[in-house]
């Protein structure tokens, strides 16, 4: 079989902050699917970049005290310990604000512009006239015109849902600054989606088989169908934004710049023309090969650009369009959407620093991965039960297990046929190839049941006691074969694991093509070491315990203690919107005991004027006995969102006071009501 040629990408981060799980688990997904493809002898160009331009960015830089390219450096400097620590292949990892983005970008710019794709409009919005910039719609709060809420974004509001334009707001103000907002004129730079020519194209493009799965092409159709009135459908697309921004000017236009969106998936481009000019290759001879298949795995946040946007981008810049986009949907902890004060979070650097074992989590994730754009939920007692169940009750085991009944590592003749060893490679491989990780995972456990009856059945141990050392070691090669054979299947999802079984079969590495090929009689393998650990509950418990709150701030030596109020400054302004935010309600205490192993914490029974009793957890152990609390009426911040902690679920927080410097500290003081105040009341 010819080898195939492929150029496989995940979605751009965005350089604002590190990996969360969800990128992690994006790159896992893909990272298997490689590793399968290069298993196979195929040419595979799997590449990535750090999305660094936009506002965000400008203003996290400006925020940190730098410029935005030592800003993003830094985050790229921090990318490297998360790809090597869960195995992530990538053969380049680049920037969008690298040479050849901004002259890949400009480039298809320009085509667009000569298809008379690009139209130049005045549009009317926000300028901050304290920070002299143009306002993107999340950089403009007021107060819904819908429902009067106040402190709303620019684009819709998060209280009764309502969308609209931030000119609707009323008291509009900067986020940036606090200013009012001043309404001006500028040209903008606009993509001709409603273009006849473009809605065919996508339209075309989408439903041609295997592009996208069958879910994405139903939402794709949604956006682009006008209904029966003549409404929907695509609009143009705004890709330009005014200086100041960290971004890529507009060919023939001074002060003008690329929208972020516009110049990112080029930099799937870029990455890749960096990664075959190190290696001396032609980026415009290795595009142009028709051989080339084109695969990009995202997440189902991002579909509108990548499934429409990006193929017609290509297209109409005469370049090849995807052969197909892969769409996979969230991750959530628990069922829960995660949220790491409520100890939901899976913290990918945390998991690392704990010692977990990363092909544990790939081997779970993967065990969920299918070829369909579906969340998946990470429950910690499943997680260690698969691990534990799978990878060392079964795989491992059989290794273990087996080679103490082969006198020297030296295998016997056996019957390899008894396990159907080709099948099970031939359906894996199948199955890796359509992205259906979680069946071929289980197919290869549903093998490894079958090697470990036949051992058991056998039981070696009892032939060896009765003089059938020669039997005994035939049934355990054939285990040993069996164990290479899922060492195989396996490999794509536990590289390093693999890699430690291959030096214990003295084997070469691993493809598909050796992969049901028995190792043969007389094949010495290597003295076996343990390969895997079990999950133990106690890490799982310190990856989602919730992280400690900050200490307050400590005054400098040099200012002396008590030079601010309270031992540290006062904190930035705000509004009094911002004020009403926190919900403050009297609740009265009616029981308080102390929490069994914790020396901080007191677990308190609130009636907040609800009809129910709250739980909260409050570290003032220090400074009050259960009992002197009981019946006082306190200050609770009622609208906080439930934390997860260790020892149950705080459903808000007693607001107490206390001296900045804990050395100067008098103790901690709970805020409590005057005499006639009632449970519910509100702190105004």
């Amino acid at each position: 079989m010819t080898p195939r040629k492929l150029f496989v990408t995940t979605a751009l981060p965005y350089a604002n902050g590190k990996f969360h799980i969800g990128h992690i688990m994006e790159y896992i997904q893909a990272d298997i699917w490689v590793r399968h493809q290069r298993m196979g002898g195929h040419d595979v160009a799997f590449v990535c970049a750090d999305d660094v331009h936009g506002a965000a960015i400008t203003i996290a830089a400006e925020k940190a005290g730098k410029t935005p390219q030592d800003f993003v450096a830094g985050i790229a400097a921090g990318r490297q310990e998360y790809l090597d620590g869960f195995h992530i292949s990538f053969d380049n990892w680049h920037s969008t604000d690298a040479p050849e983005n901004h002259e890949l970008a400009k480039t298809i710019y320009l085509a667009l512009k000569e298809h008379g794709l690009i139209a130049v409009r005045s549009v009317r919005q926000f300028f901050d006239p304290v920070k002299n910039m143009f306002l993107a719609d999340r950089y403009i709060k007021g107060t819904c015109p819908k429902c009067g809420a106040k402190d709303q974004y620019g684009d819709n509001c998060e209280v009764c849902g309502a969308v609209y334009a931030p000119t609707d707001l009323v008291d509009p103000y900067s986020a940036l600054s606090g200013a009012r907002p001043e309404l001006r004129d500028s040209d903008h730079y606009f993509l001709t989606w409603s273009d006849p020519r473009c809605v065919a194209f996508m339209q075309k493009w989408a439903n041609e088989p295997g592009h996208v799965q069958v879910e994405v092409l139903n939402k794709i159709r949604e956006w682009l169908e006008k209904d029966e009135g003549g409404e929907g459908g695509l609009n143009d697309w705004d890709i330009s934004r005014d200086a100041p921004y960290f971004g890529i000017e507009i060919p023939g236009a001074p002060g003008k710049y690329f929208y972020v969106w516009l110049d990112a998936p080029i930099g799937y481009l870029a990455s890749l023309k960096n990664y075959l000019g190190r290696k001396g290759v032609d980026y415009e001879s290795y595009m142009k090969d028709p051989a080339l298949e084109q695969y990009h795995f995202i997440g189902k946040d991002i579909i509108t650009f990548h499934t429409l946007f990006w193929p017609a981008m290509l297209y109409f810049s005469g370049r090849k369009t995807p052969d197909a986009v892969f769409v996979h949907g969230h991750l959530t902890v628990g069922g829960e959407k995660m949220s790491k004060s409520r100890g939901t979070g899976l913290d990918p650097l945390k998991y690392l620093s704990l010692g977990m074992n990363p092909e544990w989590l790939r081997y779970y994730l993967a065990g969920k991965l299918n070829a369909r754009n579906e969340d998946l939920d990470f429950n910690p007692e499943d997680f260690m039960a698969r691990v534990n169940s799978d990878l060392v009750g079964k795989y491992v085991n059989i290794a273990s297990r087996a080679v103490k009944f082969v006198p020297g590592g030296k295998l016997m003749a056996g019957d390899t046929a008894r396990f159907a060893s080709a099948k099970l490679v031939e359906s894996v491989r199948a199955l890796y190839e359509a992205r259906e990780f979680a069946k071929a995972l289980r197919e290869v456990m549903a093998f490894a049941d079958e090697v470990n009856l036949r051992f058991d059945g056998a039981a070696p141990w009892k032939l060896v006691k009765e003089g059938k050392q020669a039997e005994a070691a035939a049934v355990c090669s054939e285990c040993i074969e069996a164990f290479k054979v899922m060492t195989a299947c396996l490999k794509p999802v536990l590289p390093a694991l693999a890699a430690q079984a291959e030096a214990f079969l003295k084997c070469a590495p691993l493809d598909w093509g050796t992969a049901a090929t028995p190792l043969g009689e007389g094949h010495q393998v290597g003295e076996y070491k343990h390969l895997m650990q079990r999950v133990d509950m106690k890490l799982l418990d310190a990856l989602f315990e919730p992280p400690a709150e900050e200490p307050s701030p400590q005054p400098s030596p040099a200012s002396g203690r008590g030079s601010e109020p309270g031992g540290e400054e006062i904190a930035p302004e705000i509004t009094i919107d911002d004020f009403f935010k926190v919900d403050m309600r009297i609740a009265q205490v009616v029981e308080c005991q102390a929490v069994e192993g914790s020396t901080k914490l007191l677990q308190l029974t609130l009636d907040a004027g609800e009809g129910r009793h709250r739980n909260v957890f409050s570290g003032i152990a220090s400074a009050y006995k259960p009992e002197e609390l009981v019946g006082k009426f306190v200050v609770l911040a009622a609208n906080l969102a439930p934390r997860k902690m260790k020892f149950g679920v705080s459903e808000g927080m007693v607001l107490s006071a206390s001296h900045g410097d804990e050395k100067a500290s008098p103790g901690i003081f709970v805020l409590s009501a005057w005499p006639g105040a009632q449970p519910g009341m509100r702190v105004r």
